[in-house]
């Protein structure tokens, strides 16, 4: 591309004495982003008992929290992060959208403050790389300034039309970019889709059985048809997975809004598992519990791909196993499942002892 940086410069620091890019982003485990208001002392107060219960826990600056609320929101973050020990569990920040009169004060005091706890920051609506671009040079001179030994990584959330069509060139932006997420809501308001609905399905949004014949073999339109509902996301959500696989990020489902509606949020959450998200959005105590459920391999699926892995050895070839082939490609699909299984077994002693009983029954 003309006027694009070299490839040897990509991972050299944008400022000086700041730290060297990574190389790799990092697979940690981050079934459930479960969201907090940092301005609320009910929510604060229940952060330390958190830890270790959800994967990543994310200070909220953004939608969701007044305008005469932001100051307290930042200020509480900073005091909560400072004040807690995070272990196993991830610290990420959704920032001010990037047109905000916040953002600015966002970044310049967070990362001096509590640099050194944040793992990732959240940037909304970004519309294409020269907005990763703005965040990556900043954070670049504030880390050398508070001369932070590691990078602060960044995590982009798709709810624009044209940050959808720049999917794959905002997640190649910088050795930064840790991962995507989908915001449904507001992108369906960008797109002028007809839902009100916070991600999920839509009852209009189907296809329908096709009439049956009768016995001249006239199709009877008017007789009663199966309807089954479809999903307005695929599009957007395999999307998003392909650019963020070939720039070896993470993709993440967002957040689905209906909380009481456990069965169609557990829905959701599998389609974008099994489209290949490594996990999704937390607004509510339960989410997270069926975020770590359907994000979490499941037995059956990890011995499966145990044995697979056993019997196909060095990876060539193939093998029949319980009447079905399996070669190379079925091995790399299961390698993929084992190697989640052992680093959610490693802070999950519940599903640890799941996955190691397994080993011995398998």
């Amino acid at each position: 591309m003309s006027g694009s940086r070299s490839a040897k410069d990509f991972f050299r620091p944008l400022a000086v004495g700041a730290p060297a890019p990574l190389t790799e982003i990092p697979a940690r485990p981050s079934r459930a982003i479960h969201f907090f208001d940092p301005s609320n002392p009910k929510m604060a107060a229940k952060i330390p008992d958190m830890v270790g219960k959800v994967d990543v826990l994310l200070g909220n600056l953004e939608d969701a929290i007044k305008a005469d609320n932001k100051t307290a929101a930042r200020e509480g973050l900073v005091t909560i992060a400072q004040e807690t020990d995070f272990g196993p569990t991830q610290l990420w920040t959704r920032i001010n959208s990037l047109d905000s009169p916040w953002v600015l004060d966002d970044l310049t005091t967070l990362v001096p403050a509590i640099g050194d706890k944040l793992d990732v920051i959240m940037v909304p609506k970004v519309q294409g790389a020269e907005d990763i671009h703005y965040v990556d040079r900043l954070l670049a001179q504030l880390e050398a300034k508070a001369g932070l030994g590691r990078p602060i990584l960044i995590h982009a959330i798709l709810e624009t039309a044209r940050g959808v069509a720049n999917v794959e060139e905002i997640c190649a932006a910088s050795p930064r970019m840790q991962g995507l997420s989908l915001g449904p809501a507001d992108l369906a308001a960008d797109r002028r889709m007809k839902t009100t609905r916070v991600g999920g399905g839509h009852p209009g949004y189907l296809v329908r059985q096709d009439p049956p014949k009768n016995e001249l073999g006239v199709a009877d339109i008017n007789a009663t048809r199966t309807t089954y509902q479809q999903d307005l996301w695929h599009y957007t959500i395999a999307r998003m997975v392909d650019a963020c696989a070939m720039n070896g990020i993470y993709p993440y489902y967002g957040p689905f809004g209906d909380i009481a509606d456990e069965v169609a949020c557990e829905d959701q959450f599998r389609n974008a598992f099994l489209l290949g998200c490594v996990g999704t959005w937390s607004l509510h105590p339960k989410q997270i519990a069926i975020a770590n459920r359907v994000f979490s391999p499941s037995v059956e699926d990890v011995a499966h791909a145990r044995r697979v892995a056993a019997a196909m050895g060095d990876g060539t070839g193939a093998v029949m196993l319980d009447g079905k082939m399996e070669d190379d490609a079925s091995l790399k699909q299961c390698l993929v499942m084992v190697e989640l299984a052992e680093q959610l077994a490693a802070i999950d002693p519940e599903l640890k002892a799941q996955y190691d009983a397994i080993e011995v029954g398998a």
